[in-house]
């Protein structure tokens, strides 16, 4: 009985496993020459790295799509709100119109310590705007402010971006600016990676895009 019971649940867990490798992608690939918007700031910008290092211009030579780098150094949520419009304005046309809108906000909103509420209303109008456009949208999350846990290697996402993704029903890409900025190694500044930083948040952030399907993996 012991072993039926052994046998049985070894066939449960091969077929659990070979479900999950054969399940389907959850979002449709982008074609080459895609136009992706990322809506940011400094980590965005690519402060602390030379020209060409930053994540976005990693992503658009690895991707073969058309980056367009939206990440303004000191921008908050608030200002990246502000700025969208114009953008998915400049870019309404069909041969340039946005596929793909990867969000990477709220680093000072924390850092000038603004109300956590006031914060996650931004950032879900900006994710509102895009659906009402009809355009998919990504959530970068971003780590919580804690000078003690950089200085020990230890930080971790902000709570507010798992609830409002899981809110407004959009796909989140986790840990990894958490994950870099941890590391001394990865970083110019207190809270800028440089260009072996930048490098691994366009590795991790490429593997998480071909995860949900967005990207072919390569």
């Amino acid at each position: 009985m012991i072993i039926k019971r052994l046998i049985h649940l070894g066939l449960v867990c091969v077929t659990g496993l070979l479900l999950a490798c054969n399940a389907k992608p959850e979002f449709a690939a982008l074609p080459k020459g895609a136009n992706v918007l990322v809506l940011g700031d400094s980590l965005s910008y690519g402060t602390g790295a030379a020209k060409g290092e930053d994540y976005v211009s990693l992503l658009a030579v690895n991707t073969q799509w058309q980056l367009i780098n939206a990440g303004v150094p000191g921008n908050t949520s608030a200002d990246g709100l502000q700025r969208l419009p114009s953008l998915l304005e400049a870019y309404h046309a069909d041969e340039s119109k946005v596929d793909l809108l990867i969000v990477e906000l709220g680093g000072n909103d924390f850092l000038r310590q603004m109300p956590e509420a006031e914060t996650r209303n931004n950032l879900k109008a900006i994710l509102q705007q895009a659906k009402a456009n009809q355009i998919q949208a990504v959530l970068l999350a971003i780590p919580e402010f804690s000078p003690i846990g950089a200085a020990f290697g230890s930080l971790s996402d902000h709570e507010l971006y798992a609830a409002l993704a899981k809110e407004t029903g959009t796909p989140l890409i986790e840990d990894i600016f958490s994950e870099v900025l941890a590391k001394n190694a990865l970083k110019s500044d207190a809270i800028h990676p440089n260009a072996q930083g930048y490098k691994k948040v366009e590795e991790s952030l490429r593997k998480a895009l071909e995860k949900l399907g967005f990207l072919k993996k390569q």
